[in-house]
This record gives C-alpha cells, sequence and structure tokens, in this order.
C-alpha cells in the first residue's frame, strides 16, 4: 500500500501559516522576510485543500509574529489561518483579516504626504476590506490606494 502523505516535521514552538493562496505564498514569505532568517522554515506549496482547492503553507521554528507583520500578511493573503505552536501543541488559532487601521504597515504613493517628507509613521484606514479588491485611505493626505498599488 502506497502512502499518500507527506510528512512534514512537526513544530515545537513557532508559527504555520495555513491555507495560503498558491499565488500569494512567495510573497508572504518575502514580506516577512524569511530568506534572513536562521530559524527551522518549511515552505509547501500546491498541497491539496479542502478548502480552497489548493494551498500553501508556512512553517517557521521558534518565531513568533508582531501586529505589523500579521496585518501585512493580512493585507497579501487575507482569510488565512495563523497557528501558534507551543510544546508541539497549537495553543492559538486565527483567521486572519484586514484591521479597520494599518500603522507603519505600508507607504502613502503620494510623493507630496506628510508621512514621505516627516519621520513619523504611516496611518491608514481600510475603506474596503474586499480580499481581492481592498482599498485603504491615507489618514493624513487622504489618497485612496487600491491593493495593487499598495507599497511596503
Amino acid at each position: 500500500m502506497k502512502k499518500k502523505e507527506l510528512l512534514v516535521a512537526a513544530l515545537e514552538n513557532g508559527t504555520a501559516i495555513d491555507h495560503i493562496p498558491p499565488s500569494r505564498l512567495f510573497k508572504v514569505a518575502s514580506l516577512l522576510g524569511l530568506e534572513s532568517l536562521e530559524n527551522t522554515i518549511t515552505i509547501g506549496n500546491n498541497f491539496p485543500s479542502g478548502k480552497i482547492g489548493r494551498k500553501g503553507v508556512i512553517k517557521i521554528a521558534d518565531k513568533f509574529f508582531r501586529e505589523d507583520e500579521i496585518n501585512r500578511i493580512a493585507l497579501v493573503a487575507p482569510n488565512v489561518v495563523l497557528n501558534v505552536i507551543r510544546d508541539y501543541e497549537v495553543v492559538e488559532k486565527k483567521m486572519l483579516s484586514l484591521p479597520d487601521e494599518l500603522i507603519g504597515v505600508i507607504k502613502c504613493n503620494n510623493p507630496r504626504c506628510i508621512t514621505n517628507n516627516e519621520p513619523m509613521s504611516t496611518h491608514f484606514h481600510v475603506i474596503d476590506k474586499d480580499a481581492e479588491n481592498c482599498t485603504v485611505c491615507c489618514h493624513y493626505c487622504e489618497r485612496k490606494i487600491s491593493k495593487e498599488d499598495i507599497i511596503f
């Protein structure tokens, strides 16, 4: 009898990001700067998924994400599942969604915006949380920016 499952080492402590759309997997990895981490990282793509057809998965040993990192993931791949693992057990499971505000996460693409000319954090209001057509609005200059024009 052939085995039909791929075995991947369990995480003792760390984070597993699951249900990433395959087309977004490497964008998520890049945004999180995984290439510069020395942690053990497992990346898998195009696994079968009953939920979304095909999915990507990233497992990072001994890494727990800050709120701004979680918001970056949510911008690129909303509806992914983030699993926090401690002592081989999932202690927290959360479905990521866009917050109402993004502070210090993305850059305003208006060259005249004060955030591009003064040392201050950016501040955006999420005005459309649709996964495919997300739109944010700069708190300072009120420029609306669609998902494809967002600069990290």
